[in-house]
């Protein structure tokens, strides 16, 4: 069987994040979403709405598991009995940083091996972190994400926003 690993944070899963994963789940027989929860970054969603998010958006591809993670992702392909990682590049800037880590993935285990995507065009200039931006000042960002998450994404920074107001 070949199943792959995608590991990332989702916060929150893009329209290039879900692109990367139909094209995946397309050459494995099972690709695994890990979901990383890492104590160090503050996200916008928990780890467990970033999962929830992802099986919303990924229940029409059967072959697709979600699944929280921490730690090492070359690890946590070791724990799911997996031989790949797949990592999405959106520009040359990704590629740098993406091959340090796929090497240093293989050095830690010379059996995980990394398969690249390059990302649709028309996904390549969106991150997580400029559909937060976009959102936080009233921007549409139905192009970026699938709807039920940006609806989600909305409502977020809405309950963020409240917060923040209260307590001035």
């Amino acid at each position: 069987m070949k199943r792959a690993v995608y590991p990332g944070s989702f916060d929150p899963v893009t329209k290039g994040h879900l692109d990367i994963i139909e094209r995946a789940a397309a050459i494995v027989d099972e690709l695994i979403v890990g979901v990383l929860n890492n104590n160090e970054k503050t996200p916008l969603f928990s780890v467990e709405e970033r999962v929830n998010m992802l099986k919303d958006v990924t229940v029409h591809i059967p072959n697709v598991r979600i699944e929280a993670f921490s730690g090492l992702s070359v690890e946590f392909v070791r724990k799911c009995n997996a031989s790949f990682l797949v990592r999405g590049l959106r520009a040359v800037t990704d590629f740098e940083y993406e091959l340090q880590m796929a090497q240093t993935n293989r050095s830690i285990d010379r059996n995980v091996d990394t398969l690249f995507f390059t990302t649709e065009l028309k996904y390549a200039y969106i991150s997580s972190t400029i559909v937060k931006e976009v959102a936080c000042y009233g921007g549409d960002i139905s192009g970026f994400v699938p709807a039920p998450v940006a609806e989600r994404v909305y409502d977020k920074i809405s309950l963020k926003t409240r917060g923040n107001r209260s307590e001035v």
